[in-house]
């Protein structure tokens, strides 16, 4: 199915220089940062302050609303596209992507829009997409598959967007040939020192905070909005859903717990020297680490 959408985006997306896609792999922070990404951009028409009144759009649309996946929400083949429909968006267009570097769409590498890319732990990239897999798995009327199972599948690639260290070496790659226009974030540093993150963010789409936002506390705010807090007791969060290829997938499902180390509460010594040996051995001498 993703393949499908991520075909289709290649065919018929259009893309601006003026654009700003997301790009990550699943369970890697992805709402995190579509929502910072989002929050800042539209602080201008949407400040943070307007969601003590429910007037955000965050009051009212998931993160997965505000910036859609390319290959699973826009060009998914269950309805018809209106390019319209995307022209009409308002410059920055935001968009998403799970895709690996090499299959992003023609027009989208060749536009030179900006592409902000986040990577996580892969062991707690693991962890985090098996639970979410066997919440789909149990919607469908399937057994949860066992946690050593899913490690296994994961070291050897069998994944939705390929395997974990072609995709994040990929976008590294990308990011290391055009610093101007890809981004490159961990998640476990933005968890860190969110704020700094966020300045950083903004200046690399070109909409950076003047002296009067700092003053008056803008990224903090922004940083507040967005936190994992006060996203999950939302009530789109808690009763809301988004509709993907998929079919509709409940809000709650995207803030299961946040965080940095989880893995260590699910994953076997076995696996995770086993990850752990995979990633030492795939980025050694690229400059990454984890």
């Amino acid at each position: 199915m993703c393949i499908a959408g991520a075909m289709a985006a290649d065919a018929c997306f259009a893309a601006r220089p003026s654009d700003i896609v997301i790009a990550t792999l699943p369970k890697s922070g992805t709402t995190w940062i579509k929502s910072l990404l989002y929050a800042t951009v539209r602080r201008r028409e949407h400040p943070p302050s307007d969601a003590a009144a429910g007037d955000h759009p965050f009051n009212s649309s998931g993160p997965h609303e505000c910036v859609k996946f390319l290959e699973y929400q826009i060009y998914t083949g269950k309805k018809q596209i209106k390019d319209d429909d995307i022209d009409e968006l308002p410059d920055p267009r935001l968009f998403a992507t799970h895709v690996p570097s090499v299959a992003l769409p023609a027009s989208l590498v060749a536009s030179g829009c900006k592409i902000v890319y986040m990577y996580r732990d892969p062991k707690d990239t693991m962890v985090s997409l098996w639970h979410f897999a066997n919440k789909i798995r149990a919607s469908e009327g399937l057994e949860p598959l066992p946690v050593e199972t899913a490690a296994g599948l994961f070291c050897d690639g069998m994944a939705a967007f390929g395997p974990y260290w072609d995709h994040v070496l990929g976008y590294w790659r990308a990011h290391l040939a055009r610093p101007d226009q890809v981004l490159f974030f961990r998640y476990e540093e933005v968890w860190r020192d969110p704020a700094a993150h966020v300045r950083r963010l903004a200046e690399f789409v070109g909409v950076p905070f003047g002296a009067e936002e700092e003053e008056n506390g803008v990224v903090d705010a922004i940083v507040r909005l967005c936190s994992f807090e006060h996203m999950r007791g939302l009530e789109v969060t808690r009763s809301g859903t988004t509709e993907f290829a998929v079919g509709a997938v409940e809000n709650s499902s995207f803030f299961r717990r946040g965080g940095v180390g989880d893995w260590a509460n699910h994953l076997s010594p076995e696996a995770a020297r086993r990850i752990d040996a995979i990633t030492e051995a795939r980025f050694k001498g690229s400059g990454l680490n984890v």
